[in-house]
């Protein structure tokens, strides 16, 4: 399988979907108007991620993380002039001069890092290559960095990406009276001084940053990772499932405690009308909260997710043109924290049914399209 096309088309997100839903082996080559990059995935995972649009190199994160010393780090440089085809981390292990361990913790944070950067590029070309994993020499990357061991989910670093950005939009409204700590003549005396407001609830707070990002067209990929980002905020641990006719599958989670999350999620198949409480749950269309009805099927399920059978549960339905497309299950068992309020969340879950109807329509639209160009 060869994947080819444009960022403008084709959103990373989507890439990525694509290339962990399907476990695919091989590296992503992106070339746009703001430098080049490189992910390498194996099984769709993450294993490796470089570009030169970050201000500093692999080596130079070593050495600003207190692993090496600049020294060596000047050394391993030499030696890369001689041998241009091994990167600055792998000389600098294979001369004992840095850890294996430590080389895995730093590339995880880089590949946080890269996958970041490349989620605000606007422009781009695209293409992956199944079953080659071996980046050296396609791309104008002076280090290509290190592979780790085990790859990193997709799902978490596309979530976790969408949070940060979110987080640096909003130290970027701070305005540059409130920095300076000049009195603003227009605020009232309380806001000048200081006096503290009570707290927005954290649920209101989600709800005003990402619903910014409902506003635009969004693909189904991207309307569910927004959900599970909004729901990771307030619960510990969640599954998003799709719905269908007669099985609700799974999509995504967060916080599960087991081997292979994601993986294993995306093989669950629930015949939901084995099963009166998820039945009724799907029928009514409204979010419930409580004790989960006990069956041979919510058995298993809990069983598949680990730990013990959960107190109280959050269960919300997605509804899009009139019927539940998606169901999507908290707790937070891991904490047994109680559950905050979550009005703010039952929200944004409506806003995203209506941009999943928008989503399913744009589809339509251009399938229609599709079958009258002659």
């Amino acid at each position: 399988m060869s994947l080819v096309g444009r960022l403008e088309d084709l959103a990373l997100s989507d890439i990525f979907q694509i290339l962990s839903v399907g476990k695919k082996t091989g590296t992503l080559i992106l070339q746009g108007s703001r430098g080049n990059a490189l992910i390498v995935f194996k099984n769709g995972l993450v294993v490796r991620a470089e570009t030169n649009d970050l201000d500093r190199t692999p080596g130079e994160d070593l050495l600003h993380a207190g692993a090496i010393k600049d020294t060596i780090l000047n050394l391993a440089s030499e030696v890369k002039k001689k041998l241009p085809a091994k990167s600055v981390p792998e000389i600098l292990y294979e001369i004992g001069s840095v850890s294996k361990e430590a080389l895995e913790k730093i590339t995880r944070k880089r590949i946080e890092q890269v996958v970041f950067q490349l989620l605000v590029w606007q422009d781009g070309d695209f293409q992956f290559e199944l079953d080659d994993t071996d980046p050296r020499g396609k791309t104008e990357i002076p280090d290509i960095g290190w592979e780790l061991s085990k790859g990193m989910s997709p799902e978490y670093l596309l979530m976790e990406g969408a949070r940060v950005h979110d987080e640096s939009s909003q130290v970027a409204t701070v305005s540059t009276e409130e920095l300076s700590g000049i009195p603003d003549e227009t605020a009232s005396w309380e806001e000048n001084w200081d006096i503290q407001s009570p707290a927005e609830r954290k649920d209101i707070s989600s709800l005003r940053a990402l619903t910014q990002e409902l506003r635009i067209p969004n693909t189904s990929s991207e309307i569910t990772l927004l959900i599970l980002r909004f729901a990771s905020d307030m619960f510990s641990r969640g599954v998003l499932f799709m719905v269908g006719d007669t099985e609700i599958v799974g999509l995504g989670q967060f916080g599960l405690e087991i081997e292979q999350p994601d993986e294993k999620i995306r093989g669950i198949m629930l015949p939901f009308k084995e099963s009166p409480f998820l039945q009724t749950i799907l029928s009514e269309k409204r979010p419930y909260k409580g004790s989960m009805g006990k069956d041979s099927l919510t058995e298993s399920f809990v069983k598949s997710i680990g730990g013990e059978w959960p107190d109280t549960v959050a269960l919300f339905p997605i509804v899009a043109e009139g019927k539940v497309v998606a169901l999507l299950f908290c707790d937070n068992l891991l904490t047994g924290e109680s559950f905050e309020e979550s009005e703010g969340l039952e929200i944004f879950i409506d806003q995203a049914g209506l941009a999943l109807e928008k989503s399913l329509l744009q589809r339509r639209i251009q399938e229609m399209e599709k079958r009258a160009i002659p």
